[in-house]
C-alpha cells in the first residue's frame, strides 16, 4: 500500500532549525563586527565582506530554502492525496541542496564569488544548483500531475509559481563563461548596465517567490490548519495570486534609481512597486482574517500568535517596500541603514517567523507526536522573536535617516556638513542596538533548537501515513 514519504520531509526539517541557528549566528558575529571591528583579527575570511555573503546565502537558501523543501514536500502530498513522485529524487534533492549549501559556506569566505548582489557563486556551483532545482520541479509537478484530487489547492499554486520561477531566475542571472573547465572563474555574459539590471530583476524576484511566494504557500496550509477555520476568502487567494506573480516580475529597477539605467526603467520599477502594494495586502489580510471566529487561540496559543504577527510583518514591509521605491524617498533611503531595517523586518519578521510557526506545527507530526515538548519554550520563542525583530528594525530606521539626512545636509556656502566619518560615528549606537536584537533572535532559535531536540529525542518518527481517499 502507497504511504507518504515523510523521511525526506523529516529530514529538510531539521537542517531548517540547524541552518536557521548557523546563519543567524554568522549573521550576529557580522552585527558585533560593525560594533566592534577588532573582531576580524585581520584574517581576510573572518571580513564583513567575506561574511556577509554568506550570511545572506546561509538565512535566505539554507534555513529559507530548507523550510520551503520541507513544507512543500508536505503540503502537495496531503492535499494531492498521493505520495512524492520520484522517492530517490526527493532524496537527491535533499543531499544535493546540503551539499551545494557546504559548498557556499567554504567558498563564500575564501572570497570565490561572482561579486553580485546575494552573491552569485561561481559557475560549478551555480551549475549544481540548477541540476538540484530542475529536480525539485520535477518531484513536485509530478506529484501534482498524479493526484488523486481534481483540485489544486492554493498553496501548491503559490509553491509552484515559486519553484518555476526560481528556476528560471538562477538560470538567466548565472549566465556566464568560465575562463576554461579547470578554472572555477568566469564572466557574465551582460556588459555593464544591463548587467545591473539583470541582477536586480534577479535580486528583487528572489525577495518576491523565494521569499514571498513560496512561504505565502506555506501560511496558506498552516495558518488554515493551526487556527482550525478555512481560508478567509479562496477567491481572494486565487486573485491576489495572479497579481502577484504578474507585477512582482516588473518591480526590479526600484533597486537602480539614480544610476546609469534609463529613467524610464527606474520609472516602471516604481509604478510596478506602488501597484505591488494591493495584491501583497490581499495575502496578509486572507491570512490574518482566517482567524475570523477564533481570535480567542491567540491568548491561548503560541504558535498561532508567531503566524500572525508574521503576517503583520508581512504587510509591514510590503507597504514599507513601496514607499521606498518612491524616487524622492529613495533619495534619502537608498544605500543607508533605512533599507537594512526594511529587508529584516521581512527577513526576520515575515519569512523566520512564518518558518517558525510551520516547523512547530509540522515537526511534532512528522515524530509522532501530538504536539511540541514545551509549549512554554514556544511561548518565550514568540516574545524573544517579536522583541530581537523590533530592536532591530527600529534601531535601523532611526540610523537610515539620521545617515541619510547627514549625508545630505550642506553649509550655506554648499559644502558638506558632516565628513563621512562623522555619519559613521553617528550610527555606532545604533549598531549596538542593532547586535542586540540580532542576539535575542537567535537566542530563541536556541530555545527552538532544545525544544525540537527534547520533542525528537527517543521519539518514533510517524508512520508514514496512508493517503486518504479523495
Amino acid at each position: 500500500m502507497e504511504t507518504y514519504n515523510y523521511k525526506v520531509v523529516r529530514q529538510f526539517a531539521i537542517m531548517t532549525v540547524i541552518w536557521g541557528i548557523v546563519g543567524m549566528l554568522v549573521g550576529v558575529y557580522i552585527a558585533a563586527e560593525l560594533v566592534w571591528p577588532a573582531l576580524n583579527f585581520d584574517i581576510p575570511w573572518l571580513t564583513f565582506s567575506r561574511l556577509r555573503p554568506l550570511h545572506t546565502n546561509a538565512v535566505i537558501f539554507a534555513f529559507g530554502g530548507s523550510a520551503l523543501f520541507a513544507t512543500s514536500y508536505y503540503v502537495v502530498q496531503r492535499t494531492c492525496h498521493t505520495p512524492l513522485f520520484a522517492p530517490r529524487l526527493a532524496a537527491f534533492t535533499f543531499w544535493g541542496w546540503q551539499a551545494i549549501i557546504v559548498a557556499a559556506a567554504i567558498t563564500l569566505p575564501l572570497g570565490i564569488t561572482t561579486s553580485k548582489e546575494y552573491a552569485e557563486l561561481e559557475w560549478p556551483i551555480d551549475l549544481a544548483i540548477a541540476v538540484v532545482w530542475v529536480s525539485y520541479a520535477i518531484v513536485f509537478f509530478g506529484t501534482i500531475m498524479k493526484r488523486k484530487t481534481s483540485h489544486i489547492y492554493v498553496a501548491n499554486w503559490f509553491y509552484g509559481a515559486f519553484i518555476l520561477t526560481i528556476a528560471l531566475l538562477h538560470i538567466v542571472n548565472s549566465a556566464e563563461l568560465p575562463i576554461s573547465l579547470t578554472s572555477w572563474k568566469s564572466y557574465s555574459v551582460y556588459p555593464g548596465a544591463i548587467d545591473a539590471m539583470v541582477q536586480w530583476w534577479y535580486g528583487h524576484n528572489a525577495v518576491g517567490f523565494f521569499l514571498t511566494a513560496g512561504f505565502l504557500g506555506m501560511m496558506y496550509y498552516f495558518v488554515p490548519k493551526q487556527a482550525g477555520r478555512p481560508v478567509y476568502s479562496y477567491r481572494l487567494s486565487v486573485v491576489h495570486f495572479w497579481a502577484l506573480i504578474a507585477i512582482y516580475m516588473w518591480a526590479g529597477p526600484h533597486h537602480l534609481h539614480y544610476t546609469a539605467l534609463p529613467d524610464w526603467t527606474q520609472s516602471l520599477g516604481m509604478i510596478f512597486s506602488l501597484i505591488l502594494l494591493a495584491p501583497s495586502w490581499g495575502g496578509m489580510i486572507n491570512g490574518i482574517m482566517t482567524l475570523s471566529g477564533a481570535w480567542h487561540k491567540l491568548r491561548d496559543d503560541p504558535i498561532i500568535r508567531i503566524l500572525i504577527v508574521s503576517l503583520s510583518f508581512y504587510g509591514m514591509s510590503t507597504f514599507e517596500g513601496p514607499m521606498m521605491s518612491i524616487k524622492t524617498v529613495n533619495a534619502l533611503s537608498h544605500y543607508t541603514d533605512w533599507t537594512i531595517g526594511h529587508v529584516h523586518s521581512g527577513a526576520l519578521g515575515w519569512v523566520a517567523m512564518v518558518s517558525i510557526g510551520s516547523m512547530y506545527v509540522l515537526i511534532p507530526k512528522l515524530f509522532g507526536k501530538k504536539e511540541m515538548y514545551s509549549t512554554k519554550l514556544i511561548e518565550a520563542h514568540f516574545w524573544t522573536a517579536t522583541i530581537g525583530v523590533v530592536l532591530y528594525i527600529a534601531s535601523m530606521w532611526i540610523s537610515g535617516v539620521m545617515q541619510g539626512l547627514m549625508w545630505r545636509a550642506v553649509n550655506p556656502d554648499g559644502t558638506l556638513t558632516y565628513s563621512f566619518v562623522e555619519t559613521v560615528e553617528a550610527m555606532h549606537p545604533f549598531y549596538f542596538v542593532r547586535f542586540l536584537g540580532g542576539a535575542v533572535f537567535l537566542s530563541g532559535m536556541l530555545l527552538m533548537a532544545y525544544n525540537v531536540w527534547k520533542t525528537v529525542a527517543g521519539s518514533q518518527p510517524a508512520e508514514d501515513a496512508v493517503p486518504q481517499p479523495a
